[in-house]
């Protein structure tokens, strides 16, 4: 998996292409991951008696995995990344950049 909960990532594709967020959330399952600020929708709420009239609220939809990737601060993008033996650890490498992650 080249994301992790908390990174920073950018989006490459559908309606919210070039939007920026951190990672909230990783479904394994689906290949699906929750960006803060992204593919936000309206969901509509049952009445219940904590909220007896019901309502909307906004809420984070997950999206592919394939359609983000990880922002990169020294390259001002979203980069590809590749794992790098360091000694006794992998680390991720940006592909174009070099930049470290972890």
């Amino acid at each position: 998996m080249h994301i992790k909960v908390n990174d920073e990532v950018q989006v490459m594709a559908g309606n919210n292409r070039g939007k920026r967020g951190k990672v909230m959330r990783i479904l394994h399952k689906e290949g699906r991951v929750l960006v803060e600020g992204v593919n936000v929708r309206l969901k509509n709420l049952q009445k219940t008696q904590a909220n007896p009239q019901g309502g909307q609220v906004e809420k984070e939809f997950a999206i592919d995995l394939s359609n983000v990737l990880l922002w990169s601060e020294k390259a001002g993008k979203g980069v590809r990344t590749k794992m790098v033996a360091e000694g006794d650890k992998k680390v991720r490498v940006g592909i174009p950049c070099g930049t470290k992650f972890d």
